[in-house]
């Protein structure tokens, strides 16, 4: 996938986010976020995988299911969903870290919980694009 192809496609997510902003605003809790942000991402024609399980390799030790994406979007695209206070660096860390599991280059940090969705998009990247 080109770097183009990517831009796009996190354009897309984050109009998607952006709506679903404006329709329920801060202050609820992510599952709700996450439930809107899918129906949304899915009416626009995306394929959109929920808590998809990711395995985790250690030496020779692979642990399934290591952990949960809380959003694939068309099988490139991470999503990390928050609604917090603060977006903290520990937050930012943990998505590059899915992302060099699941071997992605591009994760989205969305932050619900702010008053204007735009403040509270992080893009994080796994090398170069």
């Amino acid at each position: 996938m080109s770097r183009k192809e990517y831009n796009h496609l996190s354009r897309r997510v984050i109009r998607c986010a952006i709506e679903v902003h404006k329709g329920l605003g801060p202050g609820l809790l992510e599952r709700v976020y996450e439930d809107a942000l899918c129906w949304e991402m899915r009416n626009q024609g995306l394929k959109v995988e929920r808590q998809k399980a990711i395995d985790v390799n250690y030496k020779e030790l692979e642990i399934s299911n290591g952990y949960f994406a809380d959003i694939v979007v068309n099988d490139r695209l991470i999503l990390e969903l928050k609604a917090v206070e603060d977006v903290l660096p520990v937050h930012k860390a943990q998505l590059l870290s899915y992302l060099k599991l699941a071997d992605k280059k591009l994760g989205l940090l969305l932050n619900f919980h702010v008053t204007k969705m735009t403040d509270g998009i992080n893009r994080i990247i796994n090398g170069k694009l």
